[in-house]
């Protein structure tokens, strides 16, 4: 009955393709306007900040330095110790897409991804499993969802956090009412409750993702991503853009997508 979490592109898309339900929470107001949806389809309910898990052990192992931008992904340096999932199913990996193109421009973008790609030995299917490959000496590098790494690194694994120097994409996360639901008023509550001070400061202690409410109080261990030059795209364009950036990833490097 209520969609919760994911990337905000395939929210856009739901919208557009009539799957969800308007909705304009009471508990929204607070939220900035740049995190909801126009036409009332969706409100964002945290950001999803993206990070490299890096494996100090491997590093020195293979006496590799530690990378501080994107570019330095493309070094060949860093062949076979690069990992990222695949961006036609994670969201938080097609914002990184995004965002490279948007940050470096079209030509030097895809470039760049070109260079990544001869990196990578395969791109996972689940948007965990850079991080966990990384935590577990697999690669050295994994593109990392905020909330999986700071688990890895707070559970012991020989990993840090790296947060590339020229900026990383901060993806919202929404919330939204499926068209139709069976209940529609316990969905509603259930949207409610999410998008409340409460609910945010809940999702917050155990999801290491970073509401949007501006009243919610964030938790000591998420004041690390103050360290973060984080970029929130606008949300339109990143959907608008989604099926052309997807169909061309597909086509250059889809041949490595784990099956």
């Amino acid at each position: 009955d209520a969609w919760f979490g994911g990337g905000v592109d395939s929210f856009i898309a739901a919208g557009a393709e009539g799957f969800l339900e308007v909705y304009r929470s009471p508990e929204a107001e607070p939220i900035p306007d740049e995190y909801k949806s126009s036409e009332g389809y969706w409100t964002g309910l945290s950001l999803v900040a993206v990070d490299l898990i890096v494996n100090t052990d491997v590093l020195k192992e293979k006496n590799l330095p530690l990378p501080k931008s994107w570019l330095d992904l493309g070094k060949t340096e860093y062949k076979d110790e690069l990992m990222m999932s695949n961006p036609t199913i994670s969201g938080t990996n097609y914002s990184v897409i995004f965002h490279l193109i948007r940050l470096f421009g079209e030509e030097a973008g895809w470039d760049l991804l070109r260079k990544m790609h001869e990196n990578i030995p395969f791109y996972t299917k689940r948007g965990a499993a850079p991080p966990n490959k990384a935590a577990m000496g697999e690669v050295a590098i994994g593109i990392d969802p905020y909330d999986v790494g700071v688990q890895l690194v707070a559970q012991g694994y020989p990993v840090v956090s790296v947060f590339p120097e020229e900026g990383v994409p901060g993806a919202i996360s929404p919330v939204a009412l499926m068209k139709g639901a069976k209940d529609m008023e316990a969905a509603k509550a259930f949207v409610d409750w999410c998008l409340s001070k409460r609910g945010q400061e809940v999702q917050m202690a155990h999801t290491a993702k970073v509401g949007t409410r501006p009243d919610a109080e964030v938790p000591e261990y998420l004041r690390g991503l103050g360290k973060a030059k984080i970029v929130v795209p606008d949300p339109a364009l990143i959907g608008e853009m989604r099926k052309g950036i997807l169909d061309r990833w597909q086509q250059e490097f889809g041949t490595k997508a784990e099956q």
